[in-house]
């Protein structure tokens, strides 16, 4: 590893991209091949996504959702990471669109963004898939579809639920199915060579959350019900999460090709500090019994609904800041913190510890003995966390980055004109994980 000259600290590149350098910089490894570095913030924010998962996994296999009364509650709740995830890959993969739209270019090619989309979450995907699979006891009797169905991630589909170590993976399936469906929104939304218009943006943000709120209240339940689907998992039940990073990245090309950066949303990402206090207090909101049972209780439909809102407006509050906001002359404790390079380093590495990190609880309780719900949390979130990190670095340098470097060799890829933007929304990688609440495949948040 090649070590860089280290910069002044709080010095700041006067680039669009604002990057903050920071002391020791360059001393970790280098961005992977696709990485958000227009929006350093964001990298920071994966880890803390990843990093929610984790403890809600860790607390429930502790046995503590009931313990500890209000801090149980709030255990419970860091399942509000996916809404993190979500709220990235729509505001990272739709800005590509709406930014050619804007400058009247060409859109992404649909071909090569499905492909680098391939290669940045099915490589990871069938190594967890695989160590699951054939290494966690309760899997042993799985039946060939049943396995095939776990790899493919369709498990939500064909068998109602994944396989042990693998149930969180319902979230990566949504994930998935979003990113199939995003170029006929973003056709929708901007058309092949029309300009942007607010008119059908906003027709097609409506539309997402009006499905959502529908599938919420009716939808799941009318689908749901008398077979092997697991409803309340699929995409519909998501789309508004997605729809608030999509109204993120157009608020945000608009003040890049427009100017317009005196918006209500602008003076709110100005205040990093405003942003994460009011998602804090969102977060006890959510804590009450107005957003559902902490357990395995089935919620109201108007709790589900009352949850799937605040967990959107948390996840859009945490990334409003990292993308809308101004880099200031001086770093403040936020930027020094989300743009350091430990925590971008974090960030790159967060697919792996969400896809790995279920895998790595089941280890970690054969080794130590402990039983489900009779266990030290402290102590087996640690074990957790570092075995899950040493396993998400081992595969990000063995496995992700890899696979990152094969995405230029598209045989179908279009070769964009000089003038094109830049960020094809593939380029910038993203992470979905969603809490599971393991270790039944029945038993799923």
């Amino acid at each position: 590893m090649t070590v860089q000259p280290i910069p002044a600290p709080g010095v700041i590149e006067a680039t669009t991209a604002h990057r903050v350098e920071q002391p020791f910089e360059g001393l970790l490894e280098a961005p992977p091949p696709a990485t958000s570095d227009g929006f350093p913030h964001l990298d920071a924010l994966r880890a803390v996504g990843a990093l929610l998962v984790l403890t809600t996994h860790t607390a429930f296999w502790a046995g503590d959702y009931l313990r500890h009364g209000s801090v149980g509650a709030l255990l419970a709740r860091c399942d509000v990471g996916v809404a993190i995830f979500f709220v990235l890959s729509g505001f990272l993969l739709s800005r590509g669109w709406l930014l050619a739209a804007a400058r009247g270019g060409p859109r992404p090619a649909t071909g090569h963004y499905l492909w680098k989309r391939l290669l940045r979450v099915a490589p990871l995907a069938l190594l967890t898939a695989a160590l699951a699979l054939t290494f966690i006891n309760a899997n042993r009797d799985l039946s060939t579809g049943a396995r095939v169905s776990a790899a493919l991630l369709l498990s939500t589909i064909t068998e109602g639920a994944f396989p042990a170590g693998l149930t969180h993976l319902w979230s990566l399936a949504v994930e998935v199915a979003f990113y199939l469906l995003l170029p006929l929104l973003m056709l929708i939304a901007v058309g092949r060579r029309a300009p942007l218009r607010t008119g059908r943006v906003t027709a097609v943000l409506v539309a997402m959350v009006g499905v959502t709120v529908w599938w919420h209240l009716d939808g799941a339940a009318r689908y749901g019900t008398g077979s092997h689907v697991s409803s309340g998992q699929l995409l519909p039940a998501f789309l508004d999460w997605f729809a608030v990073g999509i109204a993120l990245a157009w608020v945000q090309v608009r003040a890049v090709t427009e100017g317009r950066t005196r918006t209500p949303w602008h003076a709110l990402a100005a205040q990093p500090g405003t942003c994460w206090a009011i998602a804090a207090g969102l977060m006890l909101v959510a804590a009450t019994p107005i957003a559902g049972p902490v357990m395995l209780d089935a919620p109201t439909e108007a709790e589900s609904l009352t949850k799937n809102l605040l967990y959107a407006t948390i996840g859009g509050l945490l990334v409003l800041p990292g993308v809308l906001r101004a880099t200031p002359s001086t770093p403040t404790t936020y930027d020094r913190l989300l743009t350091h390079p430990a925590s971008r380093h974090l960030g790159w590495i967060s697919y792996g510890v969400f896809c790995l990190h279920l895998p790595m609880l089941h280890l970690v309780m054969a080794l130590t003995g402990w039983t489900l719900f009779d266990a030290n949390l402290p102590g087996l979130w640690l074990l957790t966390l570092v075995a899950s990190l040493v396993a998400a670095e081992l595969a990000y340098r063995l496995v992700e980055r890899p696979a990152l470097r094969l995405k230029s060799r598209h045989p179908l890829r279009r070769r964009l004109p000089a003038d094109a933007p830049a960020d094809d929304p593939a380029d910038c990688g993203s992470t979905a994980g969603a809490p599971s609440t393991e270790p039944s495949a029945t038993t799923q948040t």
